[in-house]
């Protein structure tokens, strides 16, 4: 034990040796054990998945240009990735984590995720992507933090707080998955959480006795960032705070014109960085609220989170009514002008591959052009299902972009439709062929009756547009040309559109899908392929030396083949990631 205790500090000595001579860009590392725990957060006791026994997971904290390494062992009982939403992994759709690009890591095994978190700031979260495994947790939040040399576009907080909101059902994420396999509607959720707890008792009727609630403790006079990301299954929450304005500074990477709201519509998969400023004489403590929206708010009452904001010399526990939520539950435009009235601050310094103020998307000739629809499931050969452009999409059982590395034929189909199909709906690996550094236009349609939001890996988009009806060629004369905020995740309303623009600068496999769970489940997705016809390793990475494979491939797999190395920055960060991998064997997991 003392051997090898010794042998871990020599190895990390090595490791912080190797980091300071000679990486350009410095590494941040992680272990994470993913595994199941129990826990009560609605006073229910169930299964959760946990990171190294913590629900939610730990933060990732990390700075523009810094080079992530995540070593992930797998103690599930079932397959797992972990997927990094919003980050851009620049070259690298081999550690996107999604089942279009990466084969899944078995049980009992490890498997090592490094990629750079190239020309990027902001607040994102990751989470495991397959088989409804976010139904159950193992999410947790991604900072990147600018570069000391870039400022902030305001003035450094005096903390910075991360707050995962979502809704959540006290069935765990195995019996969900078998309701929608038996054609089944999820129901309403059980509750809302926040960072992984229920609800404070704020009334006696809609919530037990005995639940663990979150309390953010606070000092008055300060400024404080807060990064609130919705991590839920479906549910589209509205957040605010008591007595208290959000002045909204950034989403997904984008610092925004700053604007204060006494409450915003996050929608699943979505982001934002607030600016709270504690200036409340602190007679008491402060509901934070987040609460389901465009739902029945009677019934749903009990969807509901509520946490603490705490001042250090509060007088006393919060107490009476919430803090109303928009009152518009039969009126949708509220919600969407409040979110066209967030938009870019084009003029902010920080890191994105086209510097700030200098990328003029509006005059940018398109190249492509896809119309996108949605609408309620379908029954496809006996299976409900839903679809995009009436295709519903099947992952294939090799990764698409494994596929094209070995050149395997008939894993996918190069041929979604520019346009909705007319005839019946159909399952299919159907894929869109991207131009590389062509200009795509994509036009998200809602015909279904609830929100839904869509989220595009591999790219930050401009969103340009959004309206109720039908798009139509004459909607482009309501695009945003200028300011339109560029983000990953994007809200479109039933009944409603909304309009993308996307530069196709990143070689790769990218999933295009709905954020909620149970629509992206049963097929409403696809991905979009970027090739560079001239084979560089300046646009792509080379495949990492520790890809797992599957499929057609599975024979290539060594069995309980752990590889923890890769390719993507050279030999050197190779060493180094070796050298910390033998630490963390020799160091057990705490």
């Amino acid at each position: 034990m003392a051997l090898n205790k010794f042998l871990v500090l020599f190895l990390i000595h090595i490791a912080l040796l190797l980091n300071s001579c000679f990486a350009e860009d410095p590494f941040v590392f992680y272990n994470f054990e993913v595994s199941y725990i129990t826990a009560s957060p609605l006073g229910v006791p169930q299964q959760v998945i946990a990171i190294n026994n913590k629900f939610p997971g730990p933060t990732i904290n990390s700075t523009t240009n810094n080079n992530v390494v995540v070593n992930v062992r797998n103690k599930l009982d079932e397959s797992l990735l972990l997927h990094w939403s919003g980050i851009q992994q620049r070259r690298s759709s081999w550690q996107d984590g999604l089942p279009g690009t990466n084969c899944p890591i078995p049980p009992k095994w490890n498997w090592t995720y490094q990629f750079q978190v190239k020309d990027q700031i902001g607040s994102f979260f990751y989470f495991p992507s397959l088989r409804f495994q976010r139904a159950a947790g193992g999410f947790g939040g991604f900072i990147i933090n600018n570069r000391d040399i870039i400022p902030i576009p305001f003035a450094t907080p005096d903390g910075d707080i991360t707050i995962l909101i979502g809704d959540w059902y006290t069935r765990n994420h195995t019996a969900l998955r078998m309701a929608l396999d038996a054609g089944k509607d999820l129901g309403m959720p059980d509750g809302v959480l926040v960072n992984g707890k229920g609800p404070y008792r704020y009334n006696d009727t809609l919530v037990p006795d005995g639940i663990d609630y979150e309390t953010i403790d606070v000092h008055p006079g300060k400024t404080y960032r807060l990064r609130v990301h919705n991590v839920g299954i479906s549910t589209s929450l509205n957040f605010r705070i008591q007595s208290h304005n959000l002045l909204l500074a950034e989403t997904e990477g984008s610092y925004t014109v700053q604007q204060n709201y006494t409450s915003l519509d996050i929608h699943v998969g979505q982001s934002y960085s607030f600016l709270l400023t504690t200036d409340q004489n602190a007679s008491s403590d402060y509901y934070i609220v987040a609460s389901a929206r465009f739902v029945n708010e009677s019934r749903w009452k009990r969807v509901t989170g509520v946490a603490i904001l705490r001042y250090s010399n509060s007088k006393g526990k919060a107490s009476g009514p919430l803090p109303d939520p928009p009152r518009d539950e039969y009126d949708k435009t509220f919600s969407m002008n409040q979110a066209r009235s967030i938009r870019w601050n084009v003029s902010a310094s920080g890191a994105r591959p086209n510097p700030q103020g200098s990328f003029r998307y509006g005059s940018i000739n398109v190249t492509e052009i896809f119309v996108l629809r949605n609408k309620p499931p379908v029954t496809i050969d006996g299976k409900r299902r839903t679809t995009l452009s009436g295709i519903s999409f099947v992952n294939p059982a090799t990764p698409i972009r494994l596929a094209d590395q070995f050149k395997l034929k008939g894993v996918y189909k190069l041929d979604f439709p520019n346009r909705p199909l007319t005839g019946p709906s159909k399952m299919e690996t159907s894929v869109i062929n991207g131009t590389y550094r062509g200009f795509m236009e994509v036009i998200l349609q809602n015909n279904d009756t609830k929100v839904q939001t869509y989220h595009l890996s591999g790219y930050a988009f401009f969103v340009v547009g959004m309206d109720y009806g039908e798009w139509s060629e004459n909607s482009r004369g309501t695009y945003n040309k200028w300011d339109g905020i560029a983000r990953s995740t994007t809200q479109v309303y039933p009944g409603a559109w909304t309009a993308i623009l996307i530069s196709l600068d990143n070689v790769g496999v990218w999933n295009l899908r709905t954020e909620n769970l149970d629509s992206w489940y049963l097929g409403q997705e696809t991905y979009i392929r970027v090739v560079n016809p001239e084979k560089t390793n300046k646009t792509e990475f080379p495949m990492p030396d520790n890809v797992l494979y599957c499929g057609a491939l599975s024979k290539m797999q060594k069995p309980q083949d752990v590889s923890f190395a890769t390719s993507i920055a050279g030999n050197r960060s190779k060493l180094f990631i070796t050298v910390l991998m033998l630490a963390s064997i020799l160091l057990p997991f705490r």
